[in-house]
Parts: structure tokens; C-alpha cells; sequence
């Protein structure tokens, strides 16, 4: 009876344990998975896309313009407010609206981080739209104002990456390896798509190309191409520097006018059906950033089919 007693008691035992060490790994699975992820704010789309290649299943990005909205024009709204009020980390990337709401954003959460991606780029000038007469528009660059959309370079995307990943580090030193092996991946993969553009686009005829909103700058001094503004301050430009523009498309021998949708297309209609082109529609501040960067790229080709 005692040895019945005896085995009950170790079998219970032993059923105790097991179960106490198998509730201790579920829950060390369960912490392990439950990382809390740093999370991070960014401006624009593409931004979001450099973030999560470099940063991985260990972020948690937020995106302030929303698909569809300028970054010029965008104010920021209420629950997006709040919700910085969590976030460890701001990446900054120099378009207008941050001009104005940076510092009301710091405000919101003081203990938030805000990096600046461009640290380390040289700026280009703003490209503009010109005429042939007045003097003031002699260099066709606007002021001193400075060409905020750097990451139409893969190049310059580069750059940012590793900024993205070193504010990383900082804030998640023991993920050092994580982010830098992610960094390498990602610049990898620019380089390669580099390449192919330049391969791709060494040969065509047509150098320049027209497009309503200058955002294709630093992509055009990568490949030797020259973007044509349409635009003035934001607007559709009057009769005679309509006029202008459609003269020097027949001239260069420009049959492609490219739109975003963030920006009117009656001007650029009125060119195209002048010159018996056509309009593209192509978007800088695309999400899945390496497939955009080459479908523009393979867009240029066709300037060559409809010369």
C-alpha cells in the first residue's frame, strides 16, 4: 500500500514537471516571438519600403502621406498625431510639408528620435520651367530652392539606407547584424538594378523628356537625361509658355509627357495632342520601390519606338 502511495506521488510528481517545463518553453517561445517591434514614422511611401528592408519583421512603419496626397500640399491628421505620440524613431526626408509640421511633430513626442536621411547628400537644385526671353528665368533653376526628392536616385537611396540602418542600431544595438546584413541585401539589389538601367538606357536617341512636376532630377543626372518642367509654381503654365513647350517637344523630337497623379494633366494633354504623343502616367512616391524605379526605367524606351 505504502509503494502504491510511493509510485502515485512520483507519478504526480512527474506529471507536475512536465507540464511546469513544458508551460516554461511556451512561454520563452512566446516572450521570444513577442519582441516588441521599434516603432517608426516615416514621410513618404517609398521611405517606408527602405525602412522595412532594412529593418525587417523587427519595425513596426507608419507612413504620413498617404497614396494619392502631395507632400507639398499634406497636413497631418488627428489619430496620425496621436499615434506618433509611441514612436521611437521620425525619418525625415526633406519634403515641404515637414518644413512646417517638424517641430509641432517633436512636440507630440519629445522622446521621439528624428533623423535626418539626407545627412551626406548634396542637394541639386530645384529644376524649373523656362523661357526664352526673361532674363530671370536665365539657368532654368528656381532660387535657392533646394530638389527635395532624392529618392528618385538609387544611388542616393543608398545613402539613406544606411543612415536608416546606423538610427537603427542605435536604437537596437543587440540587432547590429540583423540590420547590417539587411543593409548589404538591400544595397545589393540597388546596385544591380543600377547597373541594368544604365545598361538599358545608354543608347536611346531622345535624351530628354518632359514631365508636369520636376521630381525626376537626381534620376536624370544618374542616366544623362534632362527633365522639361511643365509646370509653374505648382500650376499649369499660361498660353504662351504653352506655346514654348510644345515648340521645343517638336524640336527635341519629345513624343512622351509624363503625369503624376498627384498633379493636373490638362497641360500635358495639350502638349501630347500637339505633338501627336502621348501621356504616361508615372508615380515617384510608389510603395514597392524597385519594380517602380525599373518600369520607369523601361518607360524610356519607348521614346525611342515613337520618335
Amino acid at each position: 500500500m505504502k509503494n502504491l502511495k510511493y509510485i502515485s506521488a512520483c507519478i504526480f510528481c512527474g506529471v507536475f514537471l512536465i507540464f511546469c517545463l513544458s508551460n516554461g518553453n511556451v512561454y520563452a517561445k512566446s516572450t521570444k516571438s513577442n519582441v516588441e517591434k521599434i516603432k517608426v514614422f516615416v514621410s513618404i511611401l517609398p521611405q517606408a519600403y527602405f525602412v522595412e528592408r532594412v529593418g525587417g519583421d523587427r519595425v513596426d512603419v507608419s507612413v504620413m502621406v498617404d497614396p494619392g496626397q502631395s507632400p507639398a500640399t499634406y497636413e497631418p491628421m488627428p489619430k496620425q498625431m496621436v499615434k506618433l505620440g509611441k514612436a521611437k524613431l521620425f525619418f525625415r526626408i526633406g519634403v515641404p510639408f515637414e518644413d512646417v509640421w517638424m517641430d509641432r511633430i517633436g512636440k507630440t513626442n519629445p522622446k521621439m528620435k528624428v533623423i535626418d536621411t539626407r545627412r551626406g547628400i548634396k542637394l541639386l537644385p530645384m529644376k524649373t520651367h523656362h523661357l526664352k526671353a526673361p532674363k530671370q528665368h536665365a539657368g532654368h533653376q528656381q532660387g535657392g530652392l533646394k530638389d527635395p526628392h532624392i529618392w528618385t536616385s538609387l544611388r542616393l537611396v543608398k545613402i539613406q539606407a544606411q543612415n536608416i540602418c546606423d538610427a537603427l542600431i542605435n536604437c537596437d544595438p543587440a540587432s547590429k547584424d540583423y540590420y547590417q546584413n539587411n543593409l548589404r541585401t538591400f544595397i545589393d539589389d540597388l546596385n544591380n538594378l543600377d547597373a541594368e538601367i544604365i545598361k538599358n538606357l545608354k543608347d536611346i536617341r531622345v535624351r530628354k523628356f518632359m514631365v508636369f512636376h520636376p521630381a525626376w532630377g537626381y534620376f536624370a543626372r544618374d542616366y544623362g537625361l534632362d527633365q522639361i518642367p511643365i509646370e509653374i509654381g505648382g500650376k499649369d503654365p499660361g498660353a504662351r509658355e504653352l506655346a514654348n513647350l510644345i515648340e521645343e517637344a517638336k524640336n527635341d523630337g519629345i513624343k512622351i509627357i509624363f503625369v503624376q497623379k498627384q498633379f493636373s494633366e490638362k497641360s500635358a494633354e495639350a502638349i501630347a495632342a500637339a505633338i501627336g504623343g502621348r501621356i504616361i502616367q508615372i508615380d515617384p512616391l510608389a510603395k514597392d520601390y524597385l519594380n517602380n524605379m525599373k518600369m520607369i526605367a523601361e518607360t524610356f524606351r519607348l521614346i525611342e519606338v515613337m520618335r
